[in-house]
């Protein structure tokens, strides 16, 4: 179907200091619009109170365009939108997991089962995603599709003479699920230098200096800082213990990075053969995965290659036509 002369309206979160999906659609969205238009309306009210919420869904009313496209977070605005033209995207479920008693039942109430109700269509960025969806809200897996996160192409193959006497390890995040205390646990006495982006809690401070873990630490970086991180780096460390996707994992292969990222879905999945895969669970694996990394460079060459071959399936443009590809079927059903 020719989608010339049809508009998609994208909706956004309220803008703030998260801005993960923001930078996913910025390159998607002139991609996008080879062949539709589109416009951006973005939420006035951040805070999970009924008041806000209310004015967001009478605000989002006044929207109008050929389809409505809820890029995520705020699923709950698909109550002030026409069923058969919406689109929701849920990136993850993990609020599922952090909430407990009636704000987990009022969260999955407001965020998972009425939008999954009121969406005519469904995308989520990872397998795992999408069973979680419908382990929760017992929706037809043909309503969901999986387009999984676009890789930013500002990042570029950079390839460096490895340290092997002191690697450059880097580690993107400081939430609980990013697993930095068995890191700490992991690299003790491991000759390298730590570099963390993000905040670290107190407690994990005195882990790292506890186990004497040579670190740095920095956190607000731009994307184009955030690049630069790859580059010096050695090896990228995710050992994550959740996620709706892992997108440094890609990032790292983009930019000719060793990773090593847990055997868990998504990750595996999203690293495909890319990546040494450790037990999140067990410092001991993870102790071990970065070891082999270091020291096998036949292996860690390898993992590199196999990288570089993986990320060609999270091209931009390649995404684009996936979602344009819903589009399509929702102007079509």
């Amino acid at each position: 179907m020719d989608l010339t002369g049809k508009k998609v309206c994208l909706l956004f979160r309220k803008p703030g200091r998260f801005f993960s999906i923001e930078r996913i659609f910025n390159y998607l969205e002139p991609l996008l619009q080879k062949e539709i238009s589109t416009c951006r309306w973005a939420a006035e009210h951040a805070k999970f109170m009924p008041g806000g919420l209310i004015r967001n869904i009478l605000a989002v009313k006044r929207c109008s365009g050929d389809i409505y496209h809820v890029t995520g977070d705020i699923h709950y605005i698909v109550l002030g939108l026409p069923r058969r033209r919406t689109l929701l995207t849920i990136h993850d479920c993990v609020f599922l997991y952090q909430a407990t008693g009636l704000k987990r039942r009022i969260l999955k109430w407001l965020l998972l089962d009425i939008p999954v109700r009121r969406s005519w269509l469904i995308t989520t960025i990872s397998e795992a995603t999408k069973k979680d969806i419908i382990r929760s809200t017992g929706c037809p897996a043909k309503k969901i599709i999986v387009i999984p996160d676009p890789i930013d192409d500002s990042l570029y193959y950079s390839p460096g003479v490895f340290r092997e006497q002191e690697p450059v390890i880097l580690f993107i995040g400081s939430t609980e699920n990013k697993n930095l205390r068995r890191v700490a646990e992991a690299l003790k006495d491991i000759p390298c230098r730590l570099d963390i982006v993000g905040n670290i809690p107190a407690a994990v401070r005195e882990l790292l200096s506890e186990n004497r873990i040579n670190y740095t630490q920095q956190s607000g970086l731009t994307d184009e800082e955030i690049a630069c991180k790859y580059r010096q780096a050695d090896i990228m460390l995710f050992p994550s213990t959740f996620e709706g996707f892992g997108l440094p994992i890609i990032e790292a292969q983009q930019t000719g990075r060793p990773v090593v990222t847990s055997d868990l879905s998504p990750m595996k999945e999203v690293a495909g053969k890319g990546a040494c895969l450790v037990n999140p669970l067990d410092p001991a694996s993870i102790r071990a995965g970065i070891l082999e990394v270091i020291g096998n460079k036949g292996y860690r060459e390898d993992l590199v290659q196999r990288g570089l071959e993986n990320v060609r399936q999270y091209a931009p443009s390649v995404i684009a036509q996936q979602y344009l590809s819903v589009y399509r079927q929702l102007l079509t059903h």
